[in-house]
């Protein structure tokens, strides 16, 4: 019998996601022997994705609403082609309890945590609270999400300026606002809770203290059924654009090992809390006296898994449908030092300039290879990229043996990368890596000196 067939869980599985994420779950179902299904709205029928995947099934038109976050569309696929589990990846649906009960419901596995974790963490201002109550630091900030205007501007006073507004229900930078004083604090509110309500729909919002001078470090977790916990070490996210995050790397050169570990064990205390299952991420910031505070719990696989991956050598898309499967984790605590270092980039259909989106047709490529190099991408010469979804379009990975290697071998790395047809941010992403603040790793998140 060979190892694929050995190591199968399932049968088939059904990506329940588009783009380069869907493409890197299809990868590991391959070497695993499992068979895929992916799903695409109309516009994404020859997506790299479609041709790769098995079998796929359209679930709707190009908004994302009517087709990658059609919940009912989505598990009818799954059960017309005999899917015994759904992989949501990240966004989406990726941290949606209500799509994870139904898949409970209809009797298909969904490779995540259950429903009631999901949904406790995705409330962030109940995550605090409990992060709290377990005895793991937060920052000081408001007791939970409040709708009351009045009740906002009290809190304020109570925490202190500068404070930064978040919406309950959020992520991804949405619904957040740095308040300096009173005065800035009433003119956002307002926005702030619209946004949360476009974008979450739910206009809750909550006020925590503004840290200055801080890194943004998250560890990322792995959890079985049986109870094992253990994290895989930090990735230093600090470098970031509107609080979306831009270049992400492990180790983090702000940690030394004396507070990597004690990082490390405030992680997994985190997510024993919540007797945490399959990947996911708790976020700190690190302020510049060296004491870090939880901000929230990411139910899912990040974006930026790709840099773990490389410094430990492992697939955590595995681990996780191991996981999902009922297996024990393979990994082992006392392994997970990294080797090495790594750095992501993340290479956005945007002007370097403006940032303004750039969606159109890619008349000519070519991506970056050779040693210690990864490339996880849509990307072929003829596609489109569509103005409907996110603007990512390519992670480039790089492993060095230390941290000037690795910086070197990212800037030859987008040298080396030629894409015609649209703008791009890798000039913005060149400039960052130049930076005396990012190569002596004393830069911070943006806006926070």
């Amino acid at each position: 019998m060979s190892a694929a067939k050995r190591n199968r869980v399932f049968n088939k599985i059904l990506v329940a996601n588009r783009g380069e994420i869907a493409l890197r779950i299809i990868r590991t179902c391959k070497e695993m022997g499992i068979g895929t299904v992916s799903i695409y709205s109309l516009p994404d029928k020859e997506a790299l994705h479609v041709r790769y995947a098995d079998e796929a099934v359209c679930v709707g038109p190009a908004e994302s609403n009517l087709s990658y976050m059609n919940a009912s569309n989505i598990i009818s696929a799954a059960e017309i082609t005999d899917c015994e589990a759904i992989h949501p990846g990240y966004g989406f649906l990726a941290e949606n309890a209500d799509f994870a009960e139904m898949c409970e419901s209809c009797k298909i596995k969904f490779i995540g945590p259950p429903p009631d974790i999901i949904r406790s963490m995705g409330d962030k201002a109940n995550a605090r609270k409990m992060m709290s109550e377990a005895g793991v630091k937060v920052l000081p900030g408001s007791p939970g999400g409040v709708e009351d205007t009045d009740e906002l501007l009290e809190t304020a006073d109570d925490i202190g300026f500068p404070l930064i507004i978040k919406a309950t229900a959020g992520g991804g930078g949405r619904g957040m606002r740095v308040c300096h004083n009173a005065h800035s604090l009433k003119n956002n509110l307002a926005t702030a809770q619209s946004e949360a309500q476009a974008a979450f729909g739910d206009p809750r919002l909550y006020l925590e203290k503004y840290a200055s001078r801080a890194k943004h470090i998250e560890f990322q977790i792995l959890g079985d059924l049986q109870g094992n916990i253990i994290h895989l070490g930090e990735r230093d996210c600090t470098v970031q654009r509107r609080h979306q995050k831009l270049i992400e790397e492990s180790p983090s050169p702000a940690l030394d090992d004396k507070l990597r570990a004690e990082m490390g064990r405030a992680a997994v205390k985190a997510a024993k809390t919540v007797s945490y299952v399959s990947a996911g991420t708790i976020e700190f910031l690190l302020d510049y006296k060296g004491e870090f505070h939880f901000l929230e719990m990411n139910t899912r696989i990040q974006v930026e898994h790709s840099v773990t991956e490389m410094v430990l050598d492992v697939d955590l898309v595995k681990e996780q449908i191991r996981v999902a499967a009922g297996e024990e984790l393979s990994l082992d605590q006392r392994h997970m030092g990294a080797r090495g270092h790594s750095i992501e980039c993340r290479v956005c259909a945007e002007d370097p300039v403006d940032f303004v989106p750039q969606p159109g047709k890619i008349s000519a490529l070519h991506l970056p290879g050779g040693n210690g190099v990864r490339v996880d991408s849509l990307l072929h010469t003829d596609c489109y990229v569509l103005p409907f979804y996110d603007s990512l379009i390519a992670k480039i990975i790089v492993k060095g043996r230390d941290r000037h290697e690795a910086i070197q071998k990212m800037i030859r790395a987008l040298e080396e990368t030629y894409i015609e047809g649209i703008k791009t941010n890798i000039p913005y992403l060149m400039d960052v890596l130049a930076d005396k603040e990012f190569v002596a790793g004393s830069h911070i998140v943006q806006g926070t000196a």
